[in-house]
This record gives C-alpha cells, structure tokens and sequence, in this order.
C-alpha cells in the first residue's frame, strides 16, 4: 500500500469525506425504504443508528470517558419528527469531527478496542461510517466502494478489534481451530492479510500479495470487496470475488466473524 501512514488527523479527513459521502446519499432516500444489508432497519433506523453512534463516540471523547457510558449518560436524545433525521445527523457528525479534531490523539479513553485512547474513535467512526454509507447505498440500489487505501486500512482495524469484540458478538469465540489460514487478499493494493485459527485465539499478519504463502482458504478481490466482506456486505459466492480453499473454512468464518 502507499501514500503516508494513517494517523488520527488522517482518520478525521477520510470520516469527513464518509460523512459527506452519506448524508448525499442520505438526502434523497425515502426515509421508510428497507436496508437489505441491515435486516429488520429502514433507512430512518439506519439514520438513527449512525447519529446516535456519532454522538456516542464524541461525547465519549469529550469527557476523556474511564468506562462505557450509556447514551442516556451522555444525553443523547433522537429526532421524532422525519423531517428532522438528516439536520439531526448533520450536528451530531459535525460535533464528532470539532471533538476529535480537538483531542490529543493519545488521550486516554475508554474504547471497547485495544487502543485505549482518543485515536480509537477516530479510526473507529470512521469505518462505522464507511459500512454504514455502504448500507444505504445497497438500499438505495447502488454499488458502495472505497479507494484501495482507506479499505485496507479497514481491513486492518477490523482485524485489530475482532477479538475484543467478542464482549458483545460472542461468536467470536468460534474462531478457532487447529492452525487453518485464512487469507484475504486485495489485489489492487497488492496486499494480503493472513489468519491462523488456533486453538485458543486467532492470529493475523500483513503480506505483501506477492509473497504470499499457500493458505487453506483465501478471498481474493479488490480492497473495497474484501472490505466489505469481512463486513458480510459482500457474502459468500459473490461475483466481485474470488473464493478458493476450503468452503467449510469459508463458512466458519462468516458464521462467527459478524460484529
């Protein structure tokens, strides 16, 4: 990959484009329309949802939080009028850009990742934003994309947090086994990331593609597909893919890797 390494002012440039990217897309969506993506969500819902995680994350930040605080805590209150998501999502995105922007990156804050300080939430909301602007864009019968960049990086911070995430997708524990590799290769940016399930954990590492090692099962693609894979926005057999290995190694690890 190139370009310069990503840091926390990197993060907030790339969570503003997100931002922008979604409330465009937001603008002239019917706020009633279902979100394939997000069972059981309107786009309503899904408005709801990322405002109230911008909200969340940057009041979180402000108070330089020891623990989780609740929404309630914090004093997040929601839009009851439907004319009044999309001003709603505005402010509370801004607010979250101003509060970031604001913080020493190596402030500490709780964070439910590894990375116990403000810089979490930068690179946190912005991937928060990218999933869910992909969510609207299939609602909305589009194709979602990122640069190769930015989805590899995604990549990396979903890979970095997976564990921690099993405090509430417990699923996670499942990931295990007896040394089974997983690979997952973007090919525009010419790397792969590469997954060993052990008995008692998981273990991942960055390749470049081209040096790439033999793997049980591997997904190949551009960065954005397999970004939005291990997302489960892309699923199992999609063309924009190439699936390889072991289908039941495949299967596991979309079973248990949602979050």
């Amino acid at each position: 990959m190139t370009g310069r390494p990503w840091d926390h002012a990197r993060h907030c440039a790339a969570l503003e484009a997100e931002v922008a990217a979604f409330a465009e897309a937001a603008a002239g969506a019917d706020l009633e329309e279902p979100v394939p993506s997000c069972p059981g969500w309107t786009v309503a819902e899904l408005v709801r949802h990322l405002g109230a995680m911008h909200r969340w994350a940057g009041g979180t930040v402000r108070v330089g939080a020891p623990r989780r605080l609740s929404l309630r805590e914090l004093g997040v209150s929601f839009p009851v009028v439907p004319g009044d998501h999309l001003p709603w999502f505005g402010e509370g995105a801004q607010r979250l850009l101003e509060i970031l922007r604001a913080a020493d990156p190596d402030a500490p804050v709780w964070a439910w990742g590894l990375d116990q300080h403000a810089r979490f939430w930068s690179r946190r909301m912005l991937f928060e934003t990218a999933v869910h602007r992909a969510d609207l864009e299939i609602a909305r019968g589009r194709t979602p994309a990122l640069a190769p960049e930015p989805a590899v990086e995604g990549m990396d911070e979903l890979l970095e947090n997976l564990e921690s995430a099993a405090a509430f997708a417990p699923k996670v524990e499942n990931l295990r086994g007896d040394g089974e590799v997983l690979a997952f290769e973007a090919a525009d940016a010419g790397s792969r990331r590469v997954l060993r399930l052990l008995p008692d954990r998981f273990e991942w590492t960055r390749e470049d593609a081209a040096d790439g090692g033999a793997a049980d099962a591997t997904v190949r693609g551009a960065a954005s597909d397999v970004f939005l894979f291990l997302w489960g926005r892309r699923k199992l057999g999609d063309p924009a893919l190439e699936f390889t290995g072991n289908d039941d190694l495949l299967v596991h690890w979309v079973e248990n890797s949602a979050i």
